[in-house]
């Protein structure tokens, strides 16, 4: 995506996580901040400043940033050659709100159609929900998510984890990326929305409308596999491990490893069907603790049966699993503000290398005058703008 540039007008997760894959994948991304800055410098925990948040740092790496006050007059002038030097637009603003400020797709659309506009929503420009503010986790109940949990296990649940964020923000990089080929093929770009509520209830449905998917149903909605209260990590002697067996052979072999000889005759797990019929007692079986060895130790024996297992980390364990440390996941690197952090580094490969990381997450106003000097201000309209209030700079900024 070199020679692509995308003007980022979003803020904590799911647009910052879209603009930052788009960073991977070669983007300039423009990040548009106010004075006051992306909620998420400080929502997302503790950092030595206060103002970068480990979680900050890891979605906003690789992305310019310039510090603008949109509600100042003269940060239209800085706003309309952004846009008319932008490529693409990600916002994830309520709609409302970006027409106030005349960046809503209708209008950017209709001075520059050959834009891609992306519109990251929380229930879309239709229906009841239109406008309404979200969440991650008021997606997640909405969509069902966390009724899954209570299916399972009694009481409905989160999972500990900005899911839908993460999920709808790679989905908005696939539709910004069609939205190029097409703009490719035709010249015209467009607006490309993503609700987060109908994306997520989209995917909790391809799972678990199930044996509702038909008419008449055939049975109950839900993977009965999956939403077995024994369908959890299992206890060993010293912690716990996670494994599946699917196919009929690594049922056997997973029936033999743990000594369950009395069941590898067992007509009621001889086979897939036999196994989704009595899903119950199967996983009851299978969610079984194996107290008598170590987590090493099953995860050698699964590992010799061709059985798929791995150690269930903790936080705290996995940043320094094996793996993950022999392939170069994470690095150290400075700060210009945080000292020494962690990155992450670009986990896609193209052909035999990675992506470059990318510059750290940029304080606010970072880049303010490089980015106002590409868009054609001289020196003495920069400094109109800083005195006026539309532009702020870093004062470490260079």
């Amino acid at each position: 995506m070199s020679g692509v540039r995308v003007l980022d007008l979003t803020s904590v997760v799911v647009g910052p996580v879209a603009t930052w894959r788009l960073a991977q994948y070669g983007a300039e991304i423009v990040k548009v901040e106010s004075p006051q800055g992306d909620l998420m410098r400080g929502l997302g925990g503790l950092s030595p400043t206060g103002r970068h948040s480990g979680a900050y740092l890891h979605m906003n790496r690789g992305k310019r940033n310039i510090c603008l006050n949109l509600k100042a007059p003269h940060a239209r002038e800085v706003m309309d050659r952004l846009v008319g030097t932008s490529d693409v637009i990600v916002a994830n603003m309520r709609p409302e709100a970006l027409k106030r400020l005349g960046l809503d797709a209708e209008t950017v659309l209709a001075a520059r159609p050959e834009v891609v506009y992306c519109l990251i929503t929380g229930y879309g420009t239709d229906g009841p929900y239109a406008g309404r503010p979200t969440y991650d986790s008021v997606v997640q109940g909405a969509a069902g998510l966390a009724g899954l949990a209570l299916a399972r296990e009694g009481a409905p649940a989160y999972v500990p984890l900005l899911i839908c964020d993460h999920v709808v923000g790679e989905i908005a990089v696939g539709a910004i990326l069609a939205a190029l080929i097409q703009r490719g093929v035709s010249g015209r770009g467009g607006l490309v929305e993503v609700p987060m509520f109908e994306t997520m209830a989209a995917f909790v449905l391809q799972e678990h409308m199930a044996q509702t998917s038909f008419a008449p149903p055939v049975g109950p909605p839900g993977d009965q596999r999956l939403l077995s209260p024994h369908n959890r990590p299992v206890r060993t002697s010293d912690g716990w491990i996670s494994f599946t067996v699917n196919t009929d052979a690594q049922v056997r072999a997973f029936l033999e490893a743990v000594g369950r000889h009395d069941l590898l005759d067992d007509a009621r797990f001889a086979t897939v069907a036999a196994r989704a019929e009595h899903v119950s007692e199967w996983f009851v079986v299978r969610g079984a603790p194996l107290t008598g060895r170590t987590s090493a130790e099953w995860l050698a024996i699964f590992t010799a049966a061709d059985i798929a297992a791995m150690p269930c980390h903790t936080l705290d364990s996995l940043a320094g699993d094996e793996h993950l440390r022999a392939v170069g996941l994470l690095r150290s690197e400075m700060h210009p503000t945080e000292g020494e952090v962690v990155a992450i580094r670009p986990t896609t490969k193209f052909g035999d290398a990675y992506p470059p990381d990318g510059a750290p997450a940029q304080p606010i106003g970072w880049e303010t005058g490089p980015i106002l000097r590409d868009l054609g201000f001289s020196d003495e309209e920069i400094e109109r703008l800083l005195r006026s209030g539309a532009a702020h700079v870093h004062e470490g900024a260079t």
